[in-house]
């Protein structure tokens, strides 16, 4: 019979409808529906899903069309005790049917006036709003299928919508408080949790929908959330103030939260809107610390009455504050709240918290609190507005982190650190000062946020000037290092004095993120001394907790590393490490030094951890105090020793497989890294710099280039350059002979055959570490072990990565012009090098095609020696080299580069057969046909259109060299004006300024006329374009501005090299172009010359030889270019001469 009533009554409202005329709907819906509300919901229940579906969708939207206000609200109470009795059978279209229809009916309810934020007008319009949401809440989860992304995109715009309705209301409830007194703007909220419970509602739900699939919202969703939330909290916001009390922490928690969400992974651009979500999430750091209500009522609903909520108090207001700070459970029955101490921002100095002198993990749970006295709980509810708005402030960081460079004036101190805040808080300021572990933790993961990212590039403008007095404007680099100031004396000092161990780990976190990104050649010359200074300190003290001991110890250590790595090295941590050594490593009345303290610690090889993490400081100080590497040789030897023979006696065959395999892994890792610092200490002492004779960028030797080659740094070469001038001539190094004699005989034998491929590989690595000047000096049977060691892991070892290493090794020595005059040296790398280039792993070649191209290389120190040029193995091995360079020129951009240079190695001193008059230097080498030559000229075109910036590079570089072997004669090969074409091309076109330099160079080095065939007019016109738009290019690209001079330079040698050849050229096109361009050619030539007058010695002496040199091609030029262009211009050429 129940169910029997609502069908009668939905029938009839259906008929109804369609007669005309129809009944006015309000008197027809509460004659049918509303007047037997309890009965229908009675029957509700005993209806099938989707007959209920269907009659509540219909229902709601005849309501939505009423405009009606008496039946709206008695529809959505309708609807909200159907759902709660059966759940509805929602699909896609119904859904969209009911959000449609509710969004139009709250539309049409919170349009309504009201005139008092407590009135009962405003309270019957927010009522339909909490039940309208619950009620698709309750179905949200029910209703997403197959289209859920669409039907939860639906479900955020209605809740978007809703949200902007109810924006209106707090801009006039917030409208209405005009009055400055800061406390009376919490008396003029409403009383009552309505509205506030609607605004948590739809936060929830809009929260929620964009944590379930936001990656997938169309971008116009994410950018509408972002705007309506900003609208909220500009409101919130705008009387710089907010309220304190239980209710609005529960909204501010549900805004930040919701906030949270929609910032998290959000794909649309919202730069703009960084600066006013940062402004007012500052005014959330210090919520809730000033003090709780004095009185307190649980929100509860009693007989659908709203119960009135405590009173309030406004967070930044100046009265004192008498509560006593938050205590955690076990520390309020501890000290039994006998005591009243003063506001957590009053306190003595940072870090008196609790967590300072014990763990207090469990005690700052949420769950902790709920037995703890009103002021406790209420303190729990302002703690997490405040981690809520922190991780709001994260969120932004990591979602537009380049913008978010411009907010680190607001959120990070430039002064005075350690003395709390009450007003304009910063994150520091939290992390200090705050009296909840979770704030500080929040807070200590923001800040490591904004230390991570672009933030490495924008911190090195940062400068500290201490004794600059700055005005009203401050510089930003000066800014930056007042920051990076106050961030070192915070954190070290948080890191001297807290104990706990979450805390600490994101403390190390900060400090490692810091040590990398200051730059410490702009700051304090003992600010670097200092961290070191402090962390060894807290390294000798120890900590507490033996659970957190080992993990701590590693960061803290992992930070020395940081340290100790940072470029460039500075004197004053030189000078403390050279005091220390002087000292002798000791530990005197219980004090000791850096040094020792690491030592101690990489010699505890049962605590792997430390161990392997001190080794690395030791290591990071080789390499960036590599003249501090003999002195203290003696320790290091006797350390890598001990910790490779105890890593041996370690694993005992007695022990279990499983057992004996992970104390080995352990093992390998000490091994291995013991081994690295043995590396690292050998290339100090033998004064390592890379690759020797090997200068990727070195210009044509002329007078104009010589002064733009740029050093390479090499990262595996030691560090050897000092700030201070005092130790910058300290690059004299002994040759390290007995130290690698030591290694030899005593180290690396223990650990050449290793089961590890770890240890093997390092161990191999170790070779391509030493010098020439070593290698000579070792006896014969030493450089036997070393050659014949790295030949056969090469050839023999199954590990990729020790082939690789072997090969960077091969590569290394084979550029040794001692070591590679013999042609049985060379014989034995060609075939380890050549077995690798086939390799499958792209690691392997890569290494291989580099050393393959050394070895191309160093193959010109022996063509004269009679033992190579007449035979036939040394012919074969040539043909070797050649058909894996070729085929190399196929593979990968990476080896690619490395074939291409191999190439031109090999095109530079190879003899052709098909000569007219040989060149005396070449005449004894191989010779060889022109048909491998004609494949060579084919692979460097094909390359230079299919190879990346270093392929191109490499091609014009190896075809200056081909261009240097007088057994070709350019002018007879039919490739040649495609050749010249290509790097006309590249000199013009490249976006890159080194591809332009070495196709210019390229350009200049054929030395007649004759050698550019039919091309030698288009290198004339194309030299003199390119460098007559150089003034003109704008490129602003940071890689080619340091290398626009350079190119410059090298545009004006190939430009006077080519008019010096000017007599030697009869073409009357050439003649006419340079007529047309003499007003250019003649004002750049004043220009140089009087740019040359200008570099002379200040004596007034003649200029040195490089000067010389300089006039003597300018001079020649002009004498050419005068004869060339006839009567008429050259007596005013001929002014321009020196």
């Amino acid at each position: 019979m129940a169910a029997s009533s609502w069908r009668t009554a939905f029938l009839s409202l259906r008929d109804e409808t369609l007669t005309t005329p129809p009944q006015p709907l309000p008197r027809l819906l509460d004659d049918l529906i509303f007047l037997h509300f309890n009965s229908l919901l009675s029957a509700a229940s005993l209806l099938p899903p989707h007959e209920l579906t269907s009659d509540c969708v219909f229902l709601l939207d005849l309501v939505a069309k009423s405009d009606c206000i008496p039946v709206s609200l008695h529809a959505c109470q309708f609807i909200h005790d159907v759902c709660l009795r059966k759940q509805l059978q929602i699909n896609s279209s119904s859904w969209t049917l009911l959000l449609d229809s509710f969004a139009n009916l709250l539309d049409f309810l919170l349009r309504q006036p009201t005139h008092s934020p407590n009135s009962t007008s405003q309270l019957s319009r927010i009522k339909p709003v909490i039940q309208s949401l619950e009620t698709l809440r309750r179905l949200a989860g029910s209703c997403h299928g197959k289209n859920a992304l669409v039907e939860n995109t639906h479900l955020i715009k209605f809740l978007l919508r809703v949200i902007s309705l109810l924006h209106q209301d707090l801009v006039l409830l917030y409208g209405m408080s005009n009055q400055r007194s800061t406390v009376d703007l919490g008396k003029k909220l409403p009383k009552q949790s309505s509205l506030w419970d609607a605004f948590c509602l739809a936060f929830d739900m809009l929260g929620q929908s964009f944590s379930m699939s936001e990656a997938l919202f169309p971008v116009d969703v994410s950018q509408s959330a972002t705007e309506v939330l900003r609208k909220v909290m500009d409101v919130l916001v705008s009387k710089g103030q907010l309220v304190e009390d239980y209710l609005m922490s529960r909204f501010y928690s549900s805004l930040l939260h919701c906030l949270h969400l929609v910032l998290t992974d959000i794909k649309c651009p919202f730069s703009d809107h960084v600066s006013s979500f940062v402004a007012a999430l500052r005014m959330f750091f210090c919520y809730g610390i000033t003090g709780p209500p004095h009185h307190f009522h649980s929100d509860v609903r009693k007989d659908n009455k709203l119960c009135e909520m405590p009173s309030t108090s406004v967070s930044g207001t100046r009265e004192d504050a008498k509560d006593s700070p938050y205590r955690p459970p076990h520390l309020r029955k501890r000290d039994g709240l006998k005591t009243k101490p003063s506001s957590a921002w009053d306190r003595q100095g940072p870090g008196a918290h609790d967590s300072g002198s014990i763990d207090v993990t469990s005690s700052d749970s949420d769950l902790s609190d709920s037995d703890g006295s009103t002021r406790d709980s209420y303190s729990s509810e302002g703690s997490k507005v405040r981690v809520a708005a922190i991780v709001c402030i994260q969120n932004l960081c990591r979602a537009d982190p380049k913008s978010f460079t411009t907010q680190w004036m607001s959120l990070l101190p430039t002064s005075d650190v350690l003395k709390p805040r009450k007003f304009e808080a910063t994150l520091m300021t939290c992390l200090l000062f705050d009296p909840h572990l979770k704030v500080r933790i929040a807070s200590a993961s923001a800040i490591a946020a904004m230390m991570d990212g672009p933030s490495s590039i924008f911190l090195q403008v940062a400068e500290y000037k201490e004794s600059m007095k700055y005005g009203s404007f401050m510089p930003l680099s000066n800014s930056l290092g007042l920051i990076l100031m106050q961030l070192h004396t915070g954190i070290l000092h948080l890191i001297h004095c807290d104990n706990h161990g979450r805390l600490l780990t994101s403390l190390f976190k900060i400090l490692l993120l810091l040590i990398s990104n200051t730059p410490y050649s702009r700051m304090p010359g003992d600010l670097l001394l200092k961290v070191i200074i402090s962390l060894h300190a807290r390294i000798k003290e120890g900590f507490p907790l033996k659970n957190d001991q080992t993990g701590l110890l590693v960061s803290a250590i992992s930070c020395l590393t940081a340290a100790f790595s940072t470029s460039p090295p500075q004197t004053k941590v030189r000078d403390m490490l050279l005091d220390e050594i002087s000292a002798g490593l000791v530990e005197v009345e219980g004090k000791s030094g850096v040094l020792f303290t690491l030592f101690q610690f990489a010699k505890q090889f049962s605590n792997t951890p430390t161990c392997v993490e001190a080794l690395q400081v030791l290591r990071a100080i080789a390499h960036n105090y590599p003249t501090l590497v003999s002195a203290c040789w003696e320790c290091v030897s006797a350390l890598v020793y001990k910790l490779l023979d105890s890593a041996i006696m370690e694993v005992s065959p007695a022990q279990k497989a499983p057992v004996r395999d992970s104390v080995r892994q352990i093992g390998d890792k000490v091994i291995a890294m013991a081994i690295k610092v043995l590396d690292e200490c050998l290339r100090a002492i033998s004064g390592f710099k890379g690759t020797e004779d090997l200068l990727e960028d070195r210009l044509s030797d002329t007078p104009f280039t010589s002064d733009c080659i740029r050093s390479k740094k090499v990262s595996s070469a030691p560090s050897y350059g000092f700030v201070n001038p005092e130790y910058a001539q300290e690059s004299n190094f002994q040759a390290g002979s007995d130290h690698w004699s030591e290694a030899i005989s005593k180290h690396i034998p223990l650990v050449l055959h290793h089961d590890s491929a770890m240890v093997r590989g390092a161990s191999v690595t170790c070779f391509a570490g030493i010098t020439s000047s070593v290698f000579v000096s070792l006896k014969t049977h030493e450089k036997d072990f070393i050659t014949s060691s790295i030949i056969t892991a090469a050839l023999h070892d199954k590990a990729p990565s020790v082939r690789s290493a072997a090969c960077r090794a091969i590569g290394v020595i084979s550029c040794f012009q001692e070591a590679s005059g013999s042609a049985e040296f060379h014989e034995n790398f060609i075939l380890a090098v050549e077995a690798n280039t086939r390799d499958p792993l792209i690691s392997v070649r890569i290494t291989s095609s580099w050393a393959l191209a050394n070895i191309c290389d160093s193959l010109r120190y022996c063509v004269s020696d009679e033992s190579f040029q007449g035979s036939n193995k040394s012919i074969q091995y040539l043909d070797m080299l050649i058909e894996c360079a070729l085929r190399l020129t196929e593979d990968g951009d990476k080896v690619k580069a490395n074939a291409v240079r191999a190439l031109g190695s090999l095109s530079r001193y190879v003899k052709f057969a098909r000569v007219k008059s040989v060149d005396p230097e070449a005449s004894n080498a191989c010779a060889r046909d022109s048909s491998w030559l004609e494949r060579t000229v084919q692979a460097f075109l094909s390359c230079v259109t299919t190879g990346n910036v270093k392929v191109q590079w490499n091609v014009c570089h190896a075809l200056s060299n081909l261009f240097s072997n007088k057994t070709i004669e350019l002018q007879e090969m039919d490739w040649s004006p495609t050749v010249f074409s290509i790097l006309l091309l590249l000199l013009r076109d490249a976006s890159n300024f080194k591809i332009r330099i070495q196709a210019a160079a390229a350009l200049a080095v054929p030395a007649a006329p004759l050698d550019y065939g039919w091309s030698f007019v288009d290198v004339v016109k194309g030299v003199e374009h390119a460098l007559e738009s150089l003034s003109s290019d704008k490129d602003s690209r940071l890689e080619n501005l340091k290398y626009k001079t350079a190119l410059e330079k090298q545009l004006t040698s190939t430009m006077l090299h080519l008019l010096s050849l000017l007599p030697s050229c009869h073409s009357q096109a050439l003649i006419d172009f340079l007529v047309k361009r003499a007003g250019f050619l003649e004002e750049w030539l004043r220009k140089l010359s009087v740019s040359v007058d200008e570099t002379e010695n200040p004596s007034g002496s003649r200029s040195d030889s490089g000067g010389r040199q300089k006039k003597e091609l300018i001079s020649r030029a002009i004498e050419a270019l005068a004869t060339s262009l006839g009567p008429e211009m050259a007596p005013k050429l001929q002014k321009l001469r020196f």
